[in-house]
């Protein structure tokens, strides 16, 4: 392949990645100060002095990062020993030799943004770490789990939904089954709409039943591949595979999160899948992504609802755990800044875990912008193209559009949209069904 664009970054002013760093981070970072101050009391009473003492030391950590960020200066490497250290230090050394003057360092608005993102948030992670016995304290939980209860009365529609649904599920012919996969598609597409660090925190919940509006987001889908995923599962279906793997990158914790479960629950009740395998983050990252202290607290707060049908759910989903059916894993490389073409080489054991995989979903903005390189591709460059090798298993990202980035449309799609809609990159309004992998 030929040499791939630059990356976004927040050189170009005006730019979704220039606001990102200049507006949003700042408003992440301040919120993060906020929730800390706020659990002081907290923080004493479980731990006395030392929690007092572990608190300012963090506050004081973040309120150093935010500086260095709003004065621009230069990025510097990560000092307390975790697993991945070395490798974020080595990532900033390369990035470092890109630079033509030997004396420059990589700076917040000069660098790949993608990779300014990333390190930021792991900086928290590190300002965390670094402030024993409050070093497991997630700065972002609070906003999560606000979302999940905010998104309540959906959450129970969906629930109701599945459960009538899995009760007639047998009695479904194939172009009913085909309709109803092609529903739960869209309500985990749509679910992807609820992302905190897009709104720096600011409560992003579910307040409709999504169910009745998805007749009028259709036309906001650019790209619909949702063909390709029926095909290949029906198929592996009327081949009676003994198993049939489906795995799900997860994003958003909360309302989208459920949304994901559903659909999960909906393809082994169907038995288009056998297995599901989802991936998560192994520290809290990009405000609301979904760790395994997520998953596990969400599936028992479902199952503990006072709805029957809602937990219902949880109680199944709880049991597909135990059976081995439903199985979570996390990774380290999720949370590191390197594109998804280099995963073979920087984590071989996860590309050889993915490729195991009969279809792979691939959950919202940053997964697709890792799955790019978050470059500056024109529109109708070729999905398959811009993936520069990264192919485990036929994949497909599902995402909302947040970010300025998007390939694989038609030719003049993107310019015609740009021109009567110039946000329509980042507002979430538009969803893609994108599918990599054999036809």
């Amino acid at each position: 392949m030929a040499n791939p664009p630059a990356s976004l970054s927040g050189q170009d002013v005006g730019s979704f990645a220039y606001l990102t760093i200049k507006d949003r981070i700042p408003q992440i970072l301040t919120k993060a100060i906020d929730t800390l101050h706020r659990h002081k009391s907290e923080f004493f009473e479980k731990h006395g002095k030392e929690g007092t003492e572990a608190e300012k030391k963090a506050i004081s950590l973040l309120s150093k990062l935010r500086n260095e960020l709003q004065t621009d200066k230069p990025i510097i490497p990560l000092v307390e020993k975790f697993v991945d250290t070395d490798i974020w230090n080595r990532y900033l050394e390369y990035h470092q030799s890109l630079l033509n003057e030997s004396d420059e360092k990589p700076r917040w608005f000069y660098s790949p943004w993608l990779f300014v993102e990333c390190y930021m948030y792991r900086r928290i992670h590190e300002a965390i770490i670094q402030s024993p016995p409050i070093d497991d304290f997630d700065v972002f939980k609070e906003s999560k789990d606000q979302s999940f209860f905010e998104s309540q009365e959906s959450i129970i529609a969906l629930c109701t939904y599945l459960q009538q649904l899995v009760r007639t599920i047998e009695d479904l012919d194939e172009s009913q089954l085909k309709n109803e996969f092609f529903k739960l598609l869209q309500i985990s597409l749509w679910g992807n709409k609820c992302d905190l660090s897009l709104s720096g925190g600011e409560s992003h919940s579910q307040k409709t039943n999504v169910i009745n509006s998805l007749e009028d987001l259709k036309p906001f889908i650019l790209v619909n591949d949702m063909e390709h995923l029926w095909s290949l599962l029906s198929n592996c279906k009327k081949r009676e595979k003994t198993s049939i793997r489906v795995d799900i990158v997860l994003d958003n914790s909360g309302f989208e999160l459920v949304t994901d479960l559903i659909l999960a629950d909906f393809l082994v009740s169907s038995e288009l899948a056998t297995e599901i395998h989802f991936y998560g983050k192994t520290i809290p990252w990009f405000v609301s992504d979904t760790t395994i202290h997520d998953f596990n607290w969400l599936i028992e707060q479902v199952k503990h609802s006072n709805h029957e049908w809602t937990s219902k759910c949880g109680a199944d989903w709880e049991n597909y755990i135990k059976m081995g059916r439903w199985v979570y894993h996390d990774h380290i490389f999720w949370t590191l800044p390197h594109e998804y073409c280099a995963m073979s080489q920087v984590a071989p054991d996860l590309y050889a875990e993915l490729q195991k995989a009969h279809l792979i979903l691939f959950k919202g903005d940053l997964n697709y912008r890792k799955l790019t390189g978050d470059r500056k591709w024109e529109f109708s460059v070729p999905f398959h193209e811009a993936l520069n090798g990264f192919h485990p298993a036929p994949l497909c990202s599902v995402r909302t559009l947040k970010a300025e980035i998007q390939v694989g449309l038609q030719p003049g799609q993107g310019e015609q949209l740009t021109a009567s809609e110039p946000s329509w990159l980042t507002t979430g309004k538009y969803g893609i069904f994108q599918y990599d992998g054999p036809l």
